[in-house]
């Protein structure tokens, strides 16, 4: 043994070769935490002082290779400023540095993932082979970031600027064939064989068939770009991510400006302009935000793990009750996620809407080259579409997606729970009738829970999962685990009217409401929001979820929570459901639609919206950026307050998360808790007193005077 550490080890195999495995202890996965960092840099000491070694191989001792940076130790240094943050690339990058200059060739065989720093010492290696089955990429534009140990400055030597600029600022991951293809790995070979190609790749190198020498020549060099050349390619590419980024997204165009910075530059001078574009986003507020979704989602998917964990069996076969859009998105995915589901209805046709729904969302799969039609004959297969409750006895749980009606869906609950066996959960898509209520219908209340979907099902990640007042752990932990085989975010709610989302997205819509009766443009508002980040505004999010169902839902918030929900004036809402504008479901809403030229329907504006509106809005008046924000946020944000300090949400992380992944919450802003958190509580106190007069919903909650009190922040 050269050297071993609770990290890695350096031993020596055949013929000169030298095995450096990473394989860290404790932990499923190997990442570069600072003890990592530490062990490379002794080992590298080892390998320098070591006779007789001609060739070094460079391995995993876990199914993955190396997933990145510790994201913990790493965020820990976000306040330090920038000195400290660039000291804390240099550490690595010299290991990096190290091993790219050892006087004999290196190779590394890449196994499951290998991203971020994972995928840069790989970069520093001399040569890469990859497992058929692994993945690669720089994901740290999605934290707000960019590569800090040689990314920016390698890959675009190796790959060429553009391909390059690609990987990073997209963040995505590449699989075998496309980094093959791409020229960021030199041979793929399956699992069993990775070992052995890479060896005999080294061996190459070992015997001068393979120019290792000039390879790293072209790492530390300048690129390969006259003047004329750069400023064509620079500015095409500018033009490009900034389009796709937008402005509130810095980093992926702060990785061109570091290319491009560095282009005529060796590789020390390079890694200082990568360190310092590296500082200088790491203080911004959407690395932090973006950070914080990640490791909320970490802790959203450990607690769903935990839940899956302490569920008495494993779903496998599933039903849904109602084969509408919603009913045909739930089959779908079931399908798709590989567990059979029978999709019953009370017409014909409505099978038929089901399964052409599924046929749809699967033909576009096979159109786009992700799906062979066998596979999605397959899974068309596996959606069972019945009149009857035939077989619903052998199934693990059942999804019931009916018409939103109390009377209708006790009715069908009821009758449903007399077909099931006796310990097969029920669940109900329910966007707003408490959980509690409908189990009263009900032999086995305890079996029985909300699951709630967002529309449209295959595109949104979030399921809320609803506790009811008998709801048992065992059905929460059923309908988790089914949630977690679906591929969807599972954040397990207290019964409570529209239970989390939709009882924070009803204060958000009443902030619209009284905008509009005070004279706002809603054209304005919608605008104002979205440059804020929301994907759509609150007309067009209106348009988008029917107009018809969020009066409905309006309705039940107001008889829910009367002291702030109730309100005391006709709404624009209400004026355009009156007047049968459902929004995109019949082609006018607050906006009128017609399909473009793929089928989707296209925004405009209509005169008739303002003219049925002119009796229930005040004179046009133009509101201040900042008041609109405030006014359309403060409701929200006071709701999601009451939901934590109630029990609701078991924590800040998860509220956020739910927001983001049910109704576009902007990801760069981190959550409302985090937007609160950035602004400062006594900023949000100001603003209270400021909009008091609007109602209570515009009022702090106690506990939000607490932690202003205390200086507490919820993060």
């Amino acid at each position: 043994m050269i050297y071993q550490s609770d990290s890695l080890t350096v031993q020596s195999l055949n013929n000169g070769i030298a095995e450096l495995n990473f394989d860290l202890k404790g932990e499923s996965v190997n990442k570069f935490n600072q003890a990592t960092v530490e062990s490379l840099h002794a080992a590298l000491d080892a390998l320098e002082a070591e006779q007789g070694i001609r060739g070094l191989l460079i391995t995993s001792g876990k199914p993955v290779f190396i997933v990145g940076a510790d994201i913990t130790e790493f965020t820990q240094l976000f306040g330090a400023g920038k000195d400290k943050l660039k000291f804390f690339t240099r550490a690595n990058n010299a290991n990096f540095n190290r091993l790219q200059n050892l006087p004999y060739p290196t190779c590394v065989a890449i196994n499951g993932f290998a991203m971020g720093g994972g995928l840069e010492v790989c970069l520093a290696c001399d040569l890469r082979v990859m497992s058929t089955t692994a993945r690669i990429g720089l994901p740290e534009t999605k934290l707000g970031i960019l590569p800090a140990w040689g990314g920016t400055v390698r890959l675009p030597r190796i790959l060429g600027v553009d391909e390059a600029v690609t990987w990073i600022a997209t963040a995505a991951d590449k699989s075998a064939d496309a980094a093959l293809k791409a020229g960021a790995v030199d041979a793929v070979a399956e699992p069993q064989q990775l070992r052995e190609v890479a060896i005999t790749t080294l061996r190459g190198a070992i015997d001068g068939k393979l120019d290792y020498a000039g390879r790293r020549q072209a790492k530390s060099s300048p690129l390969p770009l006259n003047d004329t050349e750069a400023t064509m390619a620079f500015t095409t590419i500018k033009a490009m991510v900034a389009q796709q980024a937008g402005k509130h997204y810095p980093a992926p165009l702060q990785v061109v400006d570091v290319i491009e910075k560095t282009r005529n530059m060796g590789l020390e001078e390079a890694l200082a302009v990568e360190a310092e574009g590296f500082a200088e986003l790491a203080v911004t507020p959407q690395a932090s935000a973006l950070v914080g979704v990640f490791l909320n989602d970490q802790l959203l998917g450990r607690k769903a793990k935990q839940w899956e964990q302490q569920a008495d069996r494993k779903v496998e076969r599933a039903a849904v009750l109602g084969a509408g859009i919603m009913g045909g998105g739930i089959a779908y995915q079931s399908a798709l996620k590989g567990v059979p589901i029978k999709m019953k209805d009370i017409a014909q046709s409505g099978l038929d809407l089901g399964m052409g729904e599924a046929g749809k969302l699967l033909s576009r799969q096979v159109n786009r080259g992700r799906m062979s039609p066998e596979k999605m004959a397959g899974i068309l297969s596996s959606i069972d579409p019945t009149l009857s409750y035939e077989g619903f006895g052998e199934v693990d749980i059942v999804v019931e997606a009916v018409v939103e009606n109390p009377k209708v869906k006790h009715a069908v609950l009821a009758e449903t729970e007399r077909q099931i066996g006796e310990d097969a959960i029920l669940a109900s898509n329910t966007s707003t009738i408490s959980i509690t209520h409908l189990s009263e219908a009900l032999e086995r209340p305890e079996n029985f829970c909300g699951m709630h979907f967002f529309n449209p099902v295959h595109a949104m990640p979030l399921v809320e999962v609803i506790r009811g007042e008998k709801t048992s752990d065992t059905a929460i932990a059923r309908t988790v685990a089914y949630a977690n085989k679906l591929g969807k975010k599972a954040v397990v709610v207290r019964d409570c009217p529209g239970f989390l989302v939709n009882r924070v997205l009803f204060p958000y819509f009443d902030g619209f409401s009284k905008l509009l009766r005070d004279g706002a443009d809603f054209q304005a508002v919608d605008k104002v929001m979205e440059r804020w980040g929301w994907p759509m505004g609150p007309a067009y999010l209106l348009d988008v979820v029917g107009i018809d169902t969020g009066v409905h839902a309006a309705k039940v918030m107001a008889e829910g929570f009367p002291d702030r929900m109730a309100l005391d004036f006709k709404t624009a809402t209400e004026v355009m459901f009156e007047n049968e504008r459902y929004g995109q479901k019949n082609g006018r809403g607050f906006y009128e639609y017609v399909p473009d030229k793929r089928g989707k329907p296209k925004k405009t504006v209509s005169e008739q919206t303002y003219k049925l509106l002119e009796p229930v809005t005040g004179e046009r008046t133009e509101f201040e950026r900042e008041d609109i924000i405030a006014r359309m946020l403060l409701p929200m944000a006071t709701e999601l307050a009451r939901c934590l300090e109630e029990g609701i949400v078991g924590s800040p992380a998860e509220a956020d998360l739910a927001l983001l992944y049910g109704i576009g919450f902007p990801p760069f802003r981190g959550g409302i808790f985090r937007w609160m958190d950035t602004v400062g509580l006594a900023h949000i106190a100001e603003t209270s007193k400021k909009f008091a007069h609007l109602g209570k919903s515009y009022e702090l909650t106690e506990g939000m005077r607490s932690r202003l009190a205390a200086g507490q922040t919820y993060y």
